[in-house]
């Protein structure tokens, strides 16, 4: 998920962020002189470029883009480039917009990379292309097929706009931008990424799964993979603390209880819960004994706080909807704070059903049957918006290669859906003839200490972040992009990646933390087999 334009844009992040300065006037001048006259013509020609039910709608160069800090966003400066600017309608309800930038040609690496959204997206997200554009990409990013309002209210009575947001925006997006790259450069891109993290993660496996063809190699991050199941676990939360609420006051026991129980089981105890399968914390452990207090949780609150953990349960078959939260974050701005007691499952929760499923008709929040709303949810969204298709055969005999990473203390999106996934694609394949061990094409990074995304109290940044930390390495050792780039290019699988942390306040220090293949841990700074989780 994300919450902002593309959900929650990285809380969760501890103390205040340093922030890049530039020298803008310089950068201006420079981009004027890189960027001749033939370069602007060419640019602007493009808004004449023959598009099947599309548009160039305008298409000029700019000398650079400033992006100021605002919340947890760093300030950035993009380089010059064509920004191009498309609508595409393909259907009479879609209308799909994208921006497209295209660096100068002697600055172009010969690479497409498109941008996955966040949330219900609903917005041409242009700060995430600062990076790929800076490091010589031509790059995109779509607004999902709808203008943004934070909820699912533009696909009530706009069935074929459920379609555009669930996946045809970013094919379209995908394959107009490599026409107008052949227009512009007079020659198709070598390789072809996509990167995508929360419903943008989900977009990067729905173009594994449905356009194999589309991308040569694709990032998927904390993928709200299986849609329809996570919004039924959303609401099922919702009712749980709607009949037993959980004060956000005692979300700083809970986690301090977690980590006393299982910070030290990887044998360093640093405030981060290695691996939370291994945990079998319980939170009766800090039941009340007399009265309450912000200490401790009476026994209805140890209920609701065991039943987060555990997932909810469909009353009727008895299986569980979705995996459950996680130990050892549960007192994080952008953990439980935010997704659990803040209200953000909710609000995604409750629009998924009232907009998308009901169409504004027959559900509301106070409806107790879950049973009810999983399988309308199935029957009228998943068609169209999960992504938990195992089937990544036409991917991989592609050539395709796939990195996924989820942050163990995700309370957006539960990280061992991810875990399931991998594993149902490995018996997929090994049931279909094909290699059941995925190292060939398939990679997935646990992050413990790591929120929705990015951010939280671990090593968090290993090239996850729309615009990376000042300062921090930039190779395929540090970063899953460029680690990406050099698995395609080169042959080169990444076995492990580097995370960091900067110094950003007196309780969080600089860190490092090697991060492994699943299911391989780190222990001694390698990677070693974890064995079976209890």
């Amino acid at each position: 998920m994300s919450a902002s334009p593309a959900m929650v844009r990285a809380p969760g992040r501890v103390g205040p962020r340093r922030r890049a300065s530039t020298p803008r006037a310089l950068l201006a001048l420079l981009a004027f002189i890189t960027l001749p006259a033939k370069a602007d013509d060419a640019c602007r020609a493009l808004a004449g470029v023959a598009l099947a039910h599309a548009k160039v709608e305008s298409a000029m160069v700019q000398p650079g883009a400033d992006f100021p800090a605002k919340g947890d966003r760093l300030a950035a400066h993009a380089g010059a480039h064509c920004a191009v600017r498309v609508v595409s309608h393909p259907t009479a309800d879609s209308d799909i917009h994208f921006e497209l930038w295209l660096p100068p040609a002697d600055a172009w690496n010969g690479k497409y990379l498109q941008k996955g959204s966040g949330g219900w997206g609903g917005e041409v997200y242009t700060y995430a292309l600062v990076t790929p554009l800076n490091r010589g990409y031509a790059t995109a990013v779509t607004d999902d097929g709808h203008v943004a309002d934070g909820t699912a209210g533009f696909t009530v009575g706009h069935p074929q706009k459920i379609r555009d947001f669930g996946y045809r925006a970013i094919h379209e997006t995908s394959v107009l931008s490599r026409r107008l790259i052949a227009a512009y450069y007079r020659r198709a891109q070598s390789q072809a990424y996509f990167v995508g993290c929360s419903d943008g993660g989900r977009e990067a496996l729905m173009q594994a799964q449905r356009f194999p063809g589309d991308f040569d190699g694709i990032v998927a991050g904390a993928p709200a993979a299986r849609w329809s199941r996570l919004m039924t676990a959303f609401v099922a939360n919702a009712r749980r603390l709607d009949d037993a609420p959980l004060p956000v006051s005692k979300l700083a026991a809970i986690q301090k209880a977690s980590l006393a129980s299982c910070d030290a089981l990887d044998g360093i105890r640093d405030g981060i819960v290695d691996d939370p399968r291994r945990c079998r914390f319980d939170p009766a452990s800090i039941q009340c004994k007399g009265g309450d207090s912000n200490d401790c949780l009476t026994a209805e609150q140890v209920a609701t706080v065991r039943a987060l953990y555990a997932g909810p349960m469909d009353p009727v078959t008895g299986a569980r909807i979705h995996p459950g939260l996680e130990p050892g974050m549960e007192d994080d701005g952008g953990s439980w704070r935010l997704w659990i007691l803040g209200g953000e499952q909710r609000k995604f929760g409750f629009s998924n059903f009232a907009d998308l499923v009901y169409q504004g008709r027959g559900w509301g929040p106070a409806g107790r049957d879950i049973h009810r709303d999983l399988v309308a949810a199935q029957e009228r969204e998943a068609p169209y918006l999960d992504a938990f298709d195992p089937d990544l055969r036409a991917f991989r005999a592609h050539g395709g290669k796939l990195l996924l990473f989820h942050g163990w203390g995700d309370a957006a999106v539960p990280p061992r859906g991810t875990i399931e996934y991998v594993q149902d694609v490995g018996n997929f394949m090994g049931r279909h003839g094909e290699p059941a061990n995925l190292d060939d094409f398939a990679r997935l990074f646990m992050v413990p200490g790591m929120g929705h995304c990015w951010g939280g109290p671990g090593a968090t940044s290993f090239g996850n972040e729309e615009v990376p930390p000042p300062g921090l390495p930039q190779d395929a050792d540090h970063d899953i992009v460029m680690a990406l780039d050099r698995w395609v290019t080169e042959g080169k699988a990444p076995e492990q990646l580097v995370a960091t942390r900067t110094a950003e306040a007196v309780d969080s220090p600089a860190r490092t933390r090697l991060l492994c293949k699943y299911p391989q841990v780190a222990r001694n700074g390698r990677c070693v087999a974890a064995g079976n989780p209890p």
